[in-house]
């Protein structure tokens, strides 16, 4: 099947990625001196697929540049802080033929995308040991089953190829579902994993060392060695001016959210550990 075009999701807030997503759409961050999604998008083109869609949604006019520079489509999710992802596939249900769908903040080591492709699948890599991360089951390479969290087990991650009639299916199930009060808070993996026995899905195997995903700036750090020193965040510097220590003994970020579920600062530890609120722009030793 020839592919027809992709879809890159970039809608969310990424707020566990703290403080830079804060002040940047994670997305627009530069890894190993490329943007993330501009690296995907000219893996993309290099692949021949010219049609490339973009979901945006928190701080979107910050996507607006790519129009010109790399010739993409901009679709705005205006659901992005109300629902989960399966909002993003609904605004751009028009455009899904054969199609890749792609998370924006993913690193491709080598560029996976072809221009071709023989089935629907879903990416994968392998894990050793006690993991959080969906697990597939499978049956001579086709996906049976998934289960969030399993031991030495092949995981969802990275990319996606939906075929034509996968997409017409996908659609069908998720018109008939969408304004069911249940479904707002649902990843689209997981309505695809309701109707797993309808949507037939190979998976696409992967060296550990071929996608990466960061969900921290710590685990960024551990990739990108650049950021120990040079975080690229104006609230870590001025953190590090006030308390007078360097950005690399700014460690072990995690987020947290308001009563609203909206991210309201995060925690972080300099020998002791300090709070940090992005409305007041204070913080606090705890």
């Amino acid at each position: 099947m020839k592919v027809d075009n992709a879809i890159i999701m970039a809608a969310g807030t990424a707020s566990r990625f703290a403080p830079l997503s804060f002040e940047l759409p994670k997305a627009l961050i530069e890894v190993r001196g490329e943007v993330l999604i501009e690296r995907q998008i000219k893996q993309l083109k290099e692949a021949g697929i010219d049609e490339v869609i973009i979901v945006t949604g928190y701080k979107a006019e910050q996507f607006e540049y790519l129009i010109e520079k790399y010739g993409v489509k901009l679709v705005h999710n205006p659901d992005y802080l109300t629902r989960n992802n399966n909002s993003s596939i609904w605004v751009v249900r028009e455009y899904l033929r054969n199609s890749y769908i792609c998370s924006s903040d993913n690193y491709f080591f080598d560029n996976p995308f072809e221009a071709e492709v023989d089935d629907s699948y879903y990416s994968s890599i392998y894990v050793e040991g006690e993991t959080n991360e969906w697990c597939i089951k499978e049956d001579d390479g086709r996906i049976k089953d998934v289960v969030v969290g399993g031991n030495d087990s092949w995981v969802m991650l990275g990319h996606v190829f939906w075929s034509e009639e996968f997409s017409k299916k996908f659609i069908s199930i998720l018109e008939e579902e969408y304004d069911k009060a249940e479904t707002a808070d649902k990843l689209w993996e997981t309505i695809y994993i309701d109707h797993i026995d309808e949507l037939d899905m190979k998976i696409r195997k992967y060296p550990a060392d071929f996608i990466f995903e960061f969900d921290t700036l710590d685990e960024l750090r551990e990739f990108d060695e650049s950021y120990k020193a040079n975080t690229r965040s104006s609230i870590i510097k001025g953190i590090c001016k006030t308390l007078g220590v360097n950005e690399s003994d700014v460690i072990k970020l995690k987020s947290f959210k308001d009563e609203n579920n909206a991210a309201a600062g995060f925690t972080f530890e300099v020998d002791k550990k300090y709070k940090y609120y992005y409305k007041t722009k204070k913080m606090e030793e705890m």
